[in-house]
């Protein structure tokens, strides 16, 4: 498979002597653009790799001032009006996404139609359904139980989770540098919670803080699960796909859990036009969250995005200086400082994917096109295999693939 590569101009004078051109075929010069932009000392390609670091950053932070708003929005309907209603809430979100992601799915044409990907893998898309559906109702449940702080720490259990899910089934190997920026970011959201302990803001009901606890593990054990099985889908398949689906089957049983568990609590609700205007923005929110998260996810990596987020506890703290008179500590943006050093340190290192060897099943069968088709049939000389990073595709030396 060729690929058109753009090639910065320090490459294209070191690797062809000529000017003036732009693209290439080869996967040598492929090799050699990688190579410079990585190791080359001259301005352009420095600063463009300082460049897809800075964007990787904010676009993380963007994620977490979304969740910010939600979670803003959560404690006036929950604190102010009594409006006690995740399920609703969420049914909203999937609402929005059905209307605009699940119709466009139906109005296409061929295989990226709904109904032929109903027909290929609808089971696979209703269990992750479920799945995203029960950990954001099982976290938002907690805080009915345990405190704050614990919240807090034991949402961060989503990273290892996150971590191991994608050695094993999307088979990304980790580099020392990338469990040193989880580690300070943990630290960093470990100082923080510290923080609130000494300034006396953590209160819970302690008789039943075990329930609670195990509440936010099975939520974030969830939430890792479902945001790796995104990174899959958005990479392979299509983010219209993932997020029609989720509109799909996540409308269909959040309504049901709805009339099931949650249709008093809606029926107690004062409606007015603040409460109105709440709903709209807790589901604006929402909505943009999930619309937002593949697209860093395709660019970056589930264990990347959910760092990121560590530092929306940070936000929320901050807004809560102005909205609710929270007392402020120096040590808050300390938190802040060593979360972000820590997504620096893992942003700025790349992951290796190994290649599965079950794909090379497919070159077995005698009876396919390579028993008859003599071009295929030639040795193939095997390329370097491509590695990821949020900082965008990386060529590896040590772990060939072949590339059909």
């Amino acid at each position: 498979m060729r690929v058109l590569v753009p090639l910065p101009r320090c490459t294209l004078l070191r690797s062809t002597g000529k000017r003036g051109a732009h693209w290439s075929h080869s996967s040598s010069l492929l090799r050699t653009y990688f190579a410079y932009a990585k190791n080359c000392p001259c301005p352009p390609c420095r600063l463009g790799l300082a460049q897809d670091l800075l964007v990787t950053l904010a676009l993380g932070q963007v994620l977490s001032l979304l969740i910010c708003a939600i979670s803003l929005t959560s404690k006036y309907l929950a604190d102010d009006f009594h409006a006690n209603t995740p399920v609703f809430q969420s049914f909203l979100n999937y609402i929005l996404l059905f209307l605009v992601y699940t119709t466009t799915l139906a109005v296409r044409q061929g295989e990226g139609n709904l109904l032929a990907i109903l027909k290929q893998r609808w089971w696979k898309y209703m269990i992750l359904g479920l799945i995203d559906i029960e950990a954001n109702y099982l976290v938002l449940k907690a805080y009915q139980y345990t405190t704050l702080s614990s919240v807090q720490l034991l949402d961060c259990f989503v990273i290892p989770v996150v971590l191991l899910l994608s050695w094993f089934f999307l088979l990304v190997r980790y580099k020392a540098a990338h469990f040193v920026g989880a580690g300070l970011c943990l630290l960093g959201i470990s100082c923080m919670v510290g923080t609130d302990i000494l300034l006396g803001r953590q209160q819970g009901l302690e008789e039943q803080k075990l329930f609670g606890d195990l509440l936010v593990l099975g939520g974030a054990t969830l939430y890792g699960i479902s945001n790796v099985c995104e990174e899959y889908i958005v990479k392979n398949l299509s983010r219209v796909e993932f997020l029609g689906m989720m509109g799909l089957f996540g409308s269909f049983f959040s309504g049901i859990q709805l009339a099931v568990m949650e249709h008093k609590e809606l029926l107690k609700v004062s409606w007015d036009w603040q409460i109105g205007l709440l709903y709209i923005g807790f589901s604006a929110f929402m909505f943009g969250l999930y619309s937002f998260m593949p697209v860093v996810l395709k660019r970056t990596s589930a264990t990347s995005v959910n760092l990121s987020l560590l530092t929306t506890d940070l936000y929320s703290l901050f807004c809560g200086l102005f909205l609710f008179h929270y007392k402020f500590s120096c040590l808050y943006l300390l938190s802040f400082c060593i979360i972000i050093l820590g997504l620096v340190f893992y942003s700025s290192s790349s992951t290796y994917v190994v290649q599965d060897p079950r794909v090379y099943k497919q070159f077995r069968n005698t009876g396919s096109q390579l028993a008859t088709d003599p071009h295929l049939l030639r040795p193939v000389v095997p390329e370097p295999s491509v590695t990821y990073t949020s900082l965008g595709p990386e060529l590896g030396d040590d772990l060939p693939v072949r590339v059909a």
